[in-house]
Formats: C-alpha cells, sequence, structure tokens
C-alpha cells in the first residue's frame, strides 16, 4: 500500500485547526473596529466594543446561576439589544440559545421548556401574560430575567431579575472557551408542528459559522453595512444575520414593531444597505402612506423569502429604491441556503421571461454542498428538464444536527444520506430548482409557519363541525393564509364568524382562518381528503 506522505506529520493540533464558530465573529469586530456603531435601538447606542462587553457580562452572569454546556437558555424577545446579545453570551456558555416564537400560544411555550430542558428565560415584559400561563403548564421551572425595553411603555414583571441588573453583575472581561467541537450545539429552533408537537431543530456553530458567511456572498454584503431587523430573529436564528453583520463590521438596527412608518424611517436615517423578511414586509413598505414613505439616497438590498414576488411587486420595488434577492431554506437547513441568482443575460428578458426565471428558487449558496431534486422512492434524481416533479434535497454542513430527542424524525429526515425538504420541486435543465407544491401541508402567512393539522384539531373540537380541512388561500398582503372548509354535523348549524372565534380562543390569532367555506369535502375511495382540489377551490374564491 502507498505511503501517503501528505497524511504523515502533519497532524492537528491547536496552531493549525480551530473548531470553527460565529462567536469569533464579534470579537474580531471588537479588536478591529471598537468604536463603529454596532447596535442602534432607539436613543440607544452601542459600539462593538461595547456590545462585545454585554456579550461577555451576560455570559458571565449566566456562568453564575451555573449555566454550562448543554443546558439550554430560552428567550422571548423582540428584535432588540438583548435579542443579539444572546446570540453570543448564551453560547459563550457552551449552553445552547433557544428563541421562543412571539407569536405562539402559552400550551406550545411550554411544551418548548419541557422538551428543551429551559434552565433560564430571558423575556421581554410585554410577553409576561403568556410566559406566566405556560410556566403554570410546564414542568421546568427556569429563572425568569425580565427585559424592559426603554422603547416600550408598559409590560409587567414576573422574574426574579431584570435583565440590565442582572449583566451589570457580570464580567465585561469573562474567560468565554470556544465550543469543544466544531458540532457542539450552539442553538435550538423549533418547527411549526405538522404532525403533533414541534420539533426541536440542533444547529451546529460549525453551520452557524458557515452559514453567516453564506449571507454575506448572497446579500453582496460589502464591509460595514447598515442592517434593518426587520425579520424577527426567532426565525432559523434570524438566517443567521446575528452573526453575519459582525463578521462584516456592520451595524444592527434594531425594530421592535415593523412598522411603514418606523421602517422607512429607520431606512432613510439610518441610511440602511440590507434587509430581510417576507413578502408582507414588502407590503407594508409599499402599501404606507406617502407620507411616511422617504426618499432613499442608496440601492437597498432586500432579501426574501417564502412564495416569489410577483413581477409587479418587484417591479415597484425597484421604483422605490430596492434590489431584492429571492432566498429559500426551512428551519433545517439555517434558514436560507439557496439563492436566485441572477445573471446579468436575464435583463434583456421580457416581463414573462424575467418572471418565470424569478420564480425559482435557485441554486445552492456557497457553503452548501449540494442541493437538487430527487425521486423519494428511488432516491435518483430526477431528469433536469422543468416538468419531472420530486422531492428537494439538501447535503452539507448547513444542514441541522437533527432533531432534538427524536431519533426517529432525524432518521427519517436524513434517510439516503440527504436532507428530504419535504417540499416538492422540479430540476431545471441549468441547474435551478422551483418548488411547485409542498408535501406537508404548511401554510406561510406573513412569514409564519401555519400547521394545517393544528387548525384541524382545533376545528374538530367545534360540536358543530362533523369534518374539517384547512388549505392555504393565496392573499396580496399575506401571501398566503388559512382557509377552512367544513362539514356540519346533521341538525346543527353555525356561522364563519363563530367558527373563526372558536379558533381564536384555541389558537395563535394569526393562525386561525381567515375564511370558512360551508361545503362536501372531496374525499379519495379510502376517504382521504383531496387537499390539492380545496386549494383549487379556495384559489378561485
Amino acid at each position: 500500500m502507498k505511503n501517503n506522505a501528505y497524511a504523515i506529520g502533519l497532524e492537528k493540533n491547536p496552531a493549525n485547526f480551530q473548531p470553527l464558530t460565529p462567536l469569533n465573529f464579534l470579537s474580531r469586530a471588537a479588536q478591529i473596529f471598537p468604536d463603529h456603531p454596532a447596535v442602534v435601538h432607539g436613543a440607544q447606542r452601542f459600539s462593538y466594543a461595547e456590545y462585545y462587553a454585554r456579550a461577555r457580562k451576560l455570559a458571565s452572569a449566566l456562568s453564575r446561576l451555573g449555566v454550562g454546556k448543554g443546558d439550554t437558555v430560552s428567550v422571548m424577545l423582540h428584535n432588540t439589544p438583548p435579542m443579539l446579545e444572546a446570540h453570543y453570551g448564551v453560547p459563550m456558555t457552551g449552553a445552547v440559545l433557544h428563541s421562543i416564537n412571539t407569536r405562539l400560544d402559552a400550551a406550545i411555550i411550554a411544551f418548548m421548556l419541557d422538551h428543551a430542558e429551559t434552565k433560564v428565560v430571558i423575556a421581554d415584559t410585554e410577553f409576561a401574560p403568556v410566559i406566566r400561563a405556560a410556566l403554570a403548564q410546564a414542568e421546568a421551572r427556569p429563572i425568569v430575567i425580565d427585559y424592559a425595553d426603554p422603547t416600550f411603555a408598559g409590560g409587567e414583571r414576573i422574574g426574579g431579575q431584570d435583565y440590565e441588573a442582572f449583566i451589570a453583575e457580570g464580567d465585561p472581561d469573562f474567560a468565554w472557551e470556544m465550543p469543544g467541537d466544531e458540532w457542539d450545539a450552539i442553538s435550538l429552533n423549533y418547527t411549526s408542528g405538522t404532525t403533533g408537537n414541534p420539533k426541536g431543530v440542533v444547529y451546529h456553530h460549525r453551520g452557524a459559522h458557515l452559514l453567516a458567511l453564506g449571507n454575506v456572498l448572497a446579500g453582496s454584503i460589502g464591509k460595514h453595512p447598515v442592517y434593518l431587523w426587520t425579520l424577527p430573529m426567532f426565525h432559523c436564528n434570524g438566517w443567521c444575520f446575528p452573526w453575519t453583520v459582525p463578521a462584516v463590521g456592520g451595524t444592527n438596527i434594531c425594530l421592535r414593531y415593523v412598522r411603514a412608518d418606523a421602517v422607512w424611517t429607520a431606512l432613510a436615517e439610518e441610511k440602511v444597505t440590507h434587509l430581510c423578511g417576507a413578502p408582507i414586509v414588502m407590503s407594508t413598505m409599499l402599501n404606507a402612506a406617502p407620507e411616511q414613505k422617504r426618499e432613499l439616497a442608496t440601492k437597498v438590498q432586500f432579501l426574501t423569502a417564502a412564495a416569489p414576488p410577483p413581477e409587479a411587486v418587484l417591479a415597484a420595488m425597484g421604483e422605490a429604491g430596492f434590489d431584492v434577492v429571492h432566498v429559500y431554506g426551512l428551519t433545517e437547513t439555517y434558514g436560507p441556503a439557496v439563492v436566485n441568482e441572477w445573471k446579468s443575460e436575464w435583463d434583456a428578458l421580457d416581463g414573462d421571461g424575467r418572471a418565470a426565471k424569478k420564480a425559482r428558487q435557485g441554486v445552492k449558496y456557497v457553503p452548501l454542498q449540494d442541493l437538487t431534486v430527487l425521486d423519494p422512492e428511488t432516491m435518483a434524481r430526477v431528469p433536469a428538464d422543468g416538468q419531472t416533479l420530486g422531492e428537494v434535497m439538501f447535503r452539507g454542513n448547513v444542514v441541522m444536527k437533527g432533531y432534538l430527542k427524536n431519533e426517529a424524525a432525524t432518521a427519517d429526515a436524513f434517510a439516503g444520506g440527504w436532507f428530504h425538504s419535504g417540499d416538492l420541486g422540479v430540476l431545471h435543465p441549468d441547474g435551478y430548482v422551483q418548488l411547485k407544491d409542498r408535501s406537508k401541508d404548511i401554510i406561510i402567512s406573513g412569514g409564519e409557519n401555519i400547521s394545517s393539522i393544528e387548525v384541524e384539531d382545533v376545528l374538530y373540537k367545534h360540536p358543530a363541525i362533523g369534518a374539517a380541512a384547512v388549505v392555504a388561500k393565496p392573499d396580496d398582503r399575506w401571501g398566503e393564509t388559512p382557509c377552512a372548509f367544513v362539514e356540519l354535523r346533521p341538525g346543527a348549524s353555525a356561522t364563519a364568524e363563530e367558527i373563526i372565534a372558536h379558533c381564536r380562543q384555541h389558537l395563535a390569532h394569526f393562525k386561525a382562518p381567515k375564511h370558512v367555506i360551508f361545503a362536501e369535502i372531496p374525499k379519495t375511495s379510502t376517504g382521504k381528503i383531496q387537499k390539492f382540489k380545496l386549494r383549487e377551490m379556495a384559489g378561485s374564491l
């Protein structure tokens, strides 16, 4: 057997091999750009030196509580400075950051706190009622720390400590440690729960590091960008942008609420260069009152996911001063891992031609090893003809570690050595992927995932309902909204308004159907509901 000279005496050692982690991005920015503005929130402005010190103080204070490797720290926060600080301070202790969707109900939050074995909760005082209700239902007994946002009047304190007082006790020079292994978990993000309880998606330091840098390339981000937080940081850790922005010495412009006047003011006054969001953010901006809109000094890059924006919306965004980049991904891929890489020669196409190109999800991010469409039964690649349907699959270092405490679901997701997205699509001759349908009946409304099964479970609890099915109905503002098809029990009666009110009592309001249709629900000979027919019916309403 031939000796490999390149493997002899050339082993890994601390000088030539260190685990990849995004935590280095903040320490580097603080060293090189200590005085550069890092975080802006209302009247608060923190330099990189201050941002780094606050993150280390958070890590130090958490460590004094006994938080360490393998522990979970849950946060329920708006896009405010503590949320950014948690993305560094929590993993600096070796613990895992769990960001809670601020629109969830108490029962789901309670499940998450128990499943994650949460040790500490940091919550905005606005969310005190739902956190209190969740803790009453949960078995977990985490320490609760309140954050009172200076830009918010109101809220209630339910924890034992105030966030600012808590980190004030920490050491700004806290000697945080690198992860022992880049495979160590850095964050936990829960899916919407397509069948029963949500699944906990685990990210590792390596993937977070790589996806953060992938964003730099996909978004054409240069040095010192000004990034506006219109994308919730609880969504896939803000698509990893809390780690991306310090990597390029950028400025985070925090935004508690995504409202047209606040967005336009920040865009103009802070000279924003980049932002991300669902199509609803574009609608919010374009539909703003004339007096709210502002003239932009330079072109602004807008990264959007979910359904491809219509050509008319893209044109309107262009006229308003934005360059829209369409990306695609899932919670399991750290957010966006696919980009519609635009080619200059496509600019010469007519409107329909450009729209056809923009409708495609695109090609793999630079850090993603492979992206394709496979037959889920044979695991063979489908012909690249733009017509043969298969399942979109991913492979690479920006795919999750797996689902927390769910080996069966993890094995299913990785069957055959690929991550199965559950999305159905086609492969075009040039290698671009385009989605055609979702094998999971998830409704994406305003960037939020809604499980049709969860809504159906609530509908079936109504005493007048004999059968129910929920599908996505196209919506100009939200992209999609839940539409319920209902069959009433013999002799029973109920109005659409009553059914919607029933759902709002048992679900987060954004999950409740916006439309209720009383009709016979089409089924196969075996009794399976034909949701494709319902989607056609909903689309024609």
